[in-house]
């Protein structure tokens, strides 16, 4: 079942989170629920999850961003693309990415964005199938400290 997260959600999608690239779970401290309580209550932020049996397995997320440009069309961008492993190509992340799509479309964006730090020509080719491309944009990925 895709859907958007509830607040009871945190936990569930903290363990997914292992999937991406977290080493372990934060700690649920004042912090965490702040940060929780800020993205549940922000009508622009999106966390899609698909759901088997109860079990959170994958999601992604879809953060609305409004625009001045483009005829002041906002546009979507898309992060923490994750799968739980034993759930991979199965077409469940392509569901969440699909939500994200709608929501978008229903949001009248003019373009969705979305970056990904893998290399892996599996996961290149999962994004293109989802109708992404590389050829558009240039990223520039600046860390900070």
């Amino acid at each position: 079942m895709i859907r958007e997260v509830v607040f009871d959600d945190l936990d569930q999608l903290l363990e997914l989170y292992l999937f991406l690239h977290e080493k372990k779970k934060p700690e649920v401290d004042a912090n965490l629920k702040e940060v929780w309580k800020q993205i549940i209550e922000d009508k622009n932020h999106h966390i899609i999850v698909n759901e088997v049996d109860g079990k959170i397995i994958s999601s992604c997320v879809c953060v609305i961003i409004p625009n001045l440009t483009r005829n002041i069309r906002p546009y979507a961008f898309v992060e923490n693309v994750v799968t739980h492993a034993d759930y991979r190509g199965k077409g469940y992340a392509s569901a969440c990415l699909d939500y994200a799509k709608k929501l978008a479309l229903s949001e009248n964006c003019y373009k969705m964005m979305l970056l990904t730090g893998s290399k892996e020509k599996s996961t290149l080719d999962f994004y293109q199938n989802a109708g992404y491309n590389c050829n558009d944009k240039t990223a520039f990925i600046q860390w900070l400290e």
